[in-house]
């Protein structure tokens, strides 16, 4: 059985891609840096001739290709996700280079294992505040600020480069900690359902009025983003919540 490496554990995500010259370009960009790992989240139109023929030789990468009907569908299983956003938006986490996320991406995948999302937003509009909410680390690619359009298939063959430069050079000498003696990171969907524990609770309480939630969430989600949060640490978060559930269930009972 194949070992699989750091970049085989990278999964990179286009969320609503509207061309599918795109995705084949994408499938292009991505061969010819290693990764494999394609997910296209509610393609407009895929599989596609126009696909085919801009993979240009990477028609594995496109027939392995993953089709999710949702983002929380494709980041499914992932232990971190990184955004290419190039709007300001409000509670937005700090931001990351190209150069730097790619580093942490590798040093993710390397130090657990775990798979690891890069994900890419749709030509047009880019990716929602929905979306970006579900992933750890916004990246913005330095561009001209006069003229800051990046292609979707250029913006993958950077990002790509960048993972194989990151993956390379993690690979050639550096220093790390052994697997076994790392806390073993909380997966997507753990952080997800710790989310909706927390939503339904603090609405149970009273603190958060359902019909109007204002930006407590989004504010919540950027404070535990800070942080990367570990098995251990959602099971302690639950456990406490869980805690606060009963005694307010015990004393509604006995009014």
């Amino acid at each position: 059985m194949k070992k699989l490496s750091a970049l085989d554990r990278v999964r990179v995500v286009l969320s609503r891609p509207s061309h599918p010259g795109n995705i084949g370009a994408a499938a292009r960009a991505m061969k010819t840096m290693g990764l494999n790992q394609l997910w296209l989240v509610s393609p407009a139109s895929f599989p596609d001739p126009v696909a085919e023929a801009r993979a240009s030789g990477a028609g594995d990468v496109l027939a392995g290709a993953h089709v999710a009907g949702s983002l929380q569908e494709a980041l499914s299983g992932t232990v971190f996700a990184a955004a290419l956003t190039a709007r300001r938006r409000d509670l937005s986490l700090a931001r990351s280079d190209p150069r730097a996320a790619a580093a942490e991406l590798m040093q993710w995948s390397r130090d657990t294992c775990g798979e690891v999302a890069l994900v890419f937003g749709n030509e047009a509009s880019g990716l929602s505040n929905e979306e970006l909410g579900l992933c750890s680390l916004p990246v913005t690619i330095p561009a001209n600020p006069a003229y800051p359009s990046l292609n979707l298939g250029a913006a993958v063959q950077l990002m790509c480069y960048e993972l194989r430069l990151a993956a390379m050079a993690q690979g050639g000498g550096a220093s790390f900690l052994p697997v076994e003696s790392l806390p073993e990171p909380a997966t997507h969907d753990e952080v997800e359902h710790f989310f909706a524990h927390l939503n339904s609770s603090i609405v149970a309480s009273g603190f958060l009025d359902s019909a109007k939630p204002r930006r407590l969430m989004p504010r919540l989600r950027r404070l535990f983003g800070r942080v990367r949060l570990e098995k251990e640490e959602i099971a302690i978060l639950r456990g406490i919540l869980s805690s606060f559930d009963a005694g307010m269930k015990n004393s509604q009972q006995k009014q």
